[in-house]
C-alpha cells in the first residue's frame, strides 16, 4: 500500500536516510549551491563507494547554480554522473529526489533545490511517496529522458569553467537577479495565444496509410535482400540507412521474422507504441509488450522498450546478455549516446540491428564502429525522390532582415531572450505571413526555434484569418493526435511546433514546410525536411519556405540538397544540383548574402580550433585524435590538411605542455610522415600498430615482417568488416588460413617496402630489417609513443569508416 508524506521542514534528514539506503539516487533541481552540496556531499560519496549508481541533473536557468557547487559536487566521486541541462533562457524549475530501496520506489517532490536553506529551515513544501510503483516508474523514466537530453551536458573541469565565465558574464549584465527573474516568469504567464493547461496524457499516434498486403515494398525490398546477404556472410550487425518516409520500421519487422526473441529499442515513446503495431501486423502469432516507465511486459517475445527506461541498472539486470537473438536499436545516430552504450555493453545478441535516416551526425560518427563498419544498405532523401519513392520539393530561399551576427551565441544556440526580441515583431510576422501566403499549398508544418515564437506567431497567423494551432512539448491544450486530425483532414492550415516532429511522426498529407528559425543543426533540418516527403495521393511537390539569414550554417545548409557534394566538403555553388523533378528559387538578397557569407567566411585554423575547443570542454580533458574525428564538429582530416598533424595543431594551438612542445618540434617529421602516408589499404598501420605493441621503450626498434606476421593476419581476419574490406581480393584471400611464410611476403611486397620507398628517408627496409629512423631520447619515449598511437588508431579508424560507408 503506497504511504504519502507531507514534509515542511529540515528535508535534508529525509534524503540522508534514503541515501544510505538506496542502490540507485537520482537528484533532478533546477539549481545547486555550494551550501547545498556540503550537506550532501558525505553520505552521497558513501553510497558511491558502495556502489550505489547515482545520477544528477541540474540546470544553468538564470544562472542561479554556483560554479563552485558543480566543482564540488563532480569532486565526491568518480563514478557519480553530473550533467547540466542548458536552458538557453526558458524556465527550468524541477526539484525531485528518487531512491531505488531494495524492495520499492521511493520519490519525493515538492519545492526543495539543493541548496542549505532549501533543505534545512527555509519554508518548503515536499511530499514523500512510498510503494507507489506506477509513479515512481514513471517518475524514473522522466528523470531518465532529462538527464539524457541534446540540451544537456556532462559536467567535468572543462564545461565548468565555460559554465563559470558564463556566470560571470551574466551577473555582471543582471546584477539584481531576483528582480530579472520576476520578470522572466511574468513574461512566461502572459505568452499569446496559450490557453489553461489540461492534464491529459499525450500520446502521437501516425496515421498510417493503408498498404493493403503487408509485404517489402519500395526501397524495403533491396534493403532486406542486402540484410539477408549479411547475415549468410556471418556477420553479427549491420546499419541500415534509409530516408525518412520509406518504412524502416517495417523493414525491421520483415527482417526480424527469422529470429525468436526480438528487443527494439528506441528513444520516443510514440516510435515504440508504432514499432508494435507494424510488427504485430507482419508476425501474427508473436506476442508483443512494452518496457517503459509505466509498461514492464518483459515476457514477450518481441520486446519494445525505452532507452531511458533499459539504461538503469534495475531494469537492464533482470534480463540475461544472451535473452534476445535480435536487438535493434531505431535512430540509430542516438546509440553512441552513454543510455545506449550502457544497453548494448550489456546484451550479447546474435545480431544488432541499426536503422537511421542521418548516421551523419557530427557528433555521433562512431555510429559505425558499433555495427563494425558494416552498412548493408544505404539510400538517402534525394535518391528516393529521383526512385519516386518520395515527393519531389520545390525550396524556396527567403531573405530574413535580422543581423543574427549582434546576437550572442551560447555554443549550441543563440541566447534566447535575444533571439526572441527580434522574432517576437509584428514586422517580423508579416514578412513571414506573406512569403507563407506566396508559396505555400494546403497543410503545413512550422518549425520554430521556441515555444514562445510558435505560440507568438501561431496567434498573429489566426489574427489573420487563417486557422493554426502551436503545438509543443510544453502545452497541452490540445491532444496531439486531434491536431493530427486535424491537419490531415485540411480542417486547419498549419501546426506550429518546435521540435515534435523531428523523430517518428509523419503526417504524409502535409505538402508545405516553413523554416522560421536559425539552422544551428544540419541533423535536424534534414529530419525536418523529411517531414513533408511522404507520398499522398493529393501531393505533387512539397513547397519548402525557408527564411535565410546570416545565421551560423546558413551558407552551408543548401549542400544537403546536392546530389553532387563530395564526401566532406560542402557544395562550393550557391545553387546545388538537385533531381530534376525538383526545383530551388533563392531570392536575390539570399544569393547575395550567401556570397557574402562564403568571402568573410571564418578563417578555417580558427574554426578548427573553436571545434577542438568545444569538445575538450565536452569531454573534459584535451581530446585524443580519434576523439576529435568521431565527436568534433569539425571534419578530422582539415586539422592534417592545414596544419600537416594533429600535434602540430595542438602546438599551434599552445595546447601542449613546455616538454611535448620541445618533443614535437624534433620529431614533426615523423608525426607528419606517420597522417600522410598513403593507404590504399591499412596495411602501413597494421604493421605500426603491431609495433607499438611492444610498448613505448621498445615501439621504434627494428622488426622483421615474419616477427609482424602473426598480429597482421589475426588483425585483419578477426573482424569480419576489415576482412571483407581490405583482406579480401585474389591475393590475400588465399591467406585466411594463417600461413606466416606467404603472409610475411605479403608485408615484404605491400607495407614495408612501399613505405620505406615513399618517406624520403624516415623509414628503412633493408636485409628484412623495418626501421623508422628516429633517435628517441629517454625522456621523450612515452610522448611520442602516444602520439604515434593516437594518429596509427586514427588512421586505422577512419580508413575502414570510410570504405565502409561506401
Amino acid at each position: 500500500m503506497s504511504k504519502v508524506e507531507l514534509i515542511t521542514s529540515h528535508l535534508v534528514t529525509h534524503l540522508v536516510e534514503k541515501i544510505e539506503q538506496a542502490s540507485t539516487i537520482c537528484i533532478l533541481t533546477s539549481f545547486v549551491m555550494k551550501s547545498g552540496v556540503e550537506l550532501l556531499q558525505k553520505p552521497l560519496k558513501r553510497a558511491a563507494d558502495r556502489g550505489a549508481d547515482i545520477k544528477i541533473c541540474t540546470g544553468d536557468y538564470l544562472y542561479i547554480t554556483q560554479p563552485e557547487a558543480l566543482r564540488k559536487l563532480h569532486s565526491i566521486h568518480e563514478k557519480m554522473e553530473i550533467r547540466l541541462w542548458n536552458s538557453n533562457g526558458v524556465s527550468f524549475h524541477p526539484k525531485a529526489y528518487l531512491f531505488h530501496l531494495e524492495k520499492e520506489g521511493h520519490l519525493v517532490i515538492g519545492s526543495s533545490n539543493l541548496s542549505k536553506s532549501a533543505l534545512t529551515s527555509g519554508v518548503e513544501w515536499n511530499v514523500a511517496i512510498e510503494n507507489d510503483q506506477e509513479i515512481f516508474q514513471e517518475a524514473l523514466d522522466q528523470f531518465t529522458k532529462l538527464m539524457y537530453h541534446d540540451q544537456t551536458i556532462t559536467i567535468n573541469e572543462e564545461s565548468i569553467k565555460a559554465y563559470h565565465e558564463k556566470y560571470e558574464v551574466y551577473h555582471q549584465k543582471h546584477p539584481n537577479l531576483a528582480r530579472k527573474w520576476s520578470q522572466l516568469e511574468e513574461i512566461e504567464l502572459m505568452l499569446p495565444g496559450i490557453e489553461p493547461v489540461r492534464k491529459e496524457e499525450l500520446e502521437i499516434h501516425e496515421k498510417s496509410e493503408g498498404y493493403g498486403e503487408i509485404k517489402p515494398r519500395f526501397a524495403q525490398i533491396d534493403a532486406l535482400a542486402e540484410l539477408e546477404k549479411t547475415v549468410e556472410e556471418g556477420y553479427m550487425s549491420a546499419l541500415v540507412v534509409m530516408a525518412t518516409g520509406l518504412g524502416k520500421t517495417y523493414l525491421a519487422g520483415f527482417f526480424a521474422q527469422r529470429f525468436k526473441r526480438i528487443l527494439f529499442i528506441a528513444h520516443r515513446e510514440e516510435i515504440l507504441l508504432q514499432a508494435k503495431k507494424f510488427f504485430s501486423s507482419i508476425m501474427k502469432h508473436r506476442t508483443f509488450g512494452i518496457y517503459n516507465g509505466k509498461q514492464k511486459e518483459a515476457e514477450a517475445d518481441c520486446l519494445f522498450a525505452s532507452i531511458y527506461t533499459l539504461s538503469l541498472d534495475q531494469h537492464l539486470k533482470i534480463f540475461q546478455p544472451n535473452e534476445f537473438d535480435l536487438i535493434i536499436i531505431d535512430e540509430f545516430h542516438h546509440a553512441a549516446a552513454t543510455s545506449y552504450q550502457r544497453v548494448l555493453d550489456f546484451f550479447q545478441p546474435t545480431f544488432l540491428l541499426g536503422i537511421t535516416a542521418t548516421p551523419e551526425r557530427n557528433d555521433n560518427k562512431d555510429v559505425y564502429s558499433i555495427c563494425d563498419g558494416n552498412v548493408a544498405y544505404r539510400i538517402d532523401f534525394l535518391e528516393a525522390i529521383k526512385q519516386e519513392w518520395l515527393a519531389p520539393f520545390h525550396y524556396y530561399g527567403v531573405y530574413d532582415e535580422t543581423d543574427y551576427s549582434q546576437l550572442t551565441w551560447l555554443g549550441t544556440g543563440y541566447d534566447e531572450e535575444e533571439l526572441l526580441q527580434a522574432q517576437l515583431k509584428d514586422e517580423m510576422a508579416d514578412k513571414i505571413l506573406s512569403s507563407w501566403k506566396k508559396y505555400k499549398k494546403t497543410r503545413t508544418i512550422v518549425f520554430c526555434s521556441s515555444i514562445r515564437q510558435a505560440a507568438f506567431l501561431s496567434s498573429y497567423f489566426n489574427q489573420n484569418g487563417y486557422q493554426t494551432i502551436s503545438l509543443t512539448s510544453k502545452q497541452t491544450e490540445y491532444r496531439r493526435e486531434d491536431v493530427i486530425t486535424l491537419i490531415d483532414k485540411g480542417k486547419i492550415d498549419a501546426i506550429f511546433t518546435v521540435d515534435l516532429f523531428n523523430e517518428g511522426v509523419d503526417i504524409p498529407a502535409v505538402d508545405t514546410l516553413l523554416f522560421v528559425r536559425p539552422t544551428e543543426s544540419l541533423t535536424v533540418f534534414t529530419q525536418q525536411i523529411g517531414r513533408g516527403l511522404r507520398l499522398h495521393p493529393e501531393k505533387e511537390h512539397c513547397v519548402i519556405i525557408d527564411l535565410i539569414g546570416n545565421y551560423r550554417n546558413a551558407d552551408i545548409k543548401l549542400s544537403l540538397f546536392n546530389t553532387e557534394a563530395q564526401e566532406g566538403k560542402a557544395a562550393k555553388a550557391i545553387v546545388p544540383t538537385v533531381p530534376n523533378s525538383c526545383v530551388i528559387d533563392l531570392e536575390l538578397h539570399v544569393v547575395n548574402l550567401l556570397k557574402e557569407m562564403a568571402k568573410k567566411r571564418q578563417p578555417r585554423k580558427e574554426k578548427l580550433l573553436q571545434s577542438y575547443l568545444d569538445l575538450k570542454q565536452e569531454i573534459g580533458r584535451r581530446p585524443t585524435y580519434l576523439e576529435l574525428h568521431l565527436k568534433g564538429q569539425a571534419d578530422s582530416i582539415q586539422y592534417r590538411q592545414e596544419f600537416r598533424s594533429y600535434i602540430s595543431f595542438l602546438d599551434w594551438a599552445e595546447e601542449l605542455k613546455e616538454h611535448e612542445s620541445r618533443v614535437f618540434m624534433k620529431h614533426k617529421d615523423w608525426l607528419a610522415e606517420v597522417e600522410k602516408t598513403g593507404m590504399v589499404k591499412s596495411y602501413k598501420m597494421v604493421v605500426l600498430l603491431a609495433m607499438l605493441k611492444r610498448g613505448p621503450s621498445q615501439w621504434a626498434k627494428l622488426i622483421t615482417p615474419q616477427e609482424v606476421a602473426p598480429f597482421f593476419h589475426q588483425y585483419l581476419t578477426e573482424k569480419e568488416y576489415r576482412k571483407r574490406i581490405d583482406f579480401s581480393d585474389k591475393e590475400s584471400k588465399r591467406l585466411w588460413e594463417y600461413d606466416e611464410e606467404k603472409v610475411s611476403n605479403l608485408i615484404i611486397k605491400m607495407p614495408m617496402t612501399k613505405w620505406s620507398g615513399s618517406s624520403k628517408g624516415m623509414i628503412s627496409f633493408e636485409q628484412n630489417e623495418f626501421t623508422p629512423n628516429v633517435h628517441i631520447e629517454k625522456d621523450e619515449e612515452e610522448t611520442l609513443f602516444n602520439w604515434t598511437k593516437e594518429v596509427c588508431e586514427y588512421r586505422l579508424h577512419y580508413h575502414f569508416e570510410r570504405k565502409a560507408s561506401h
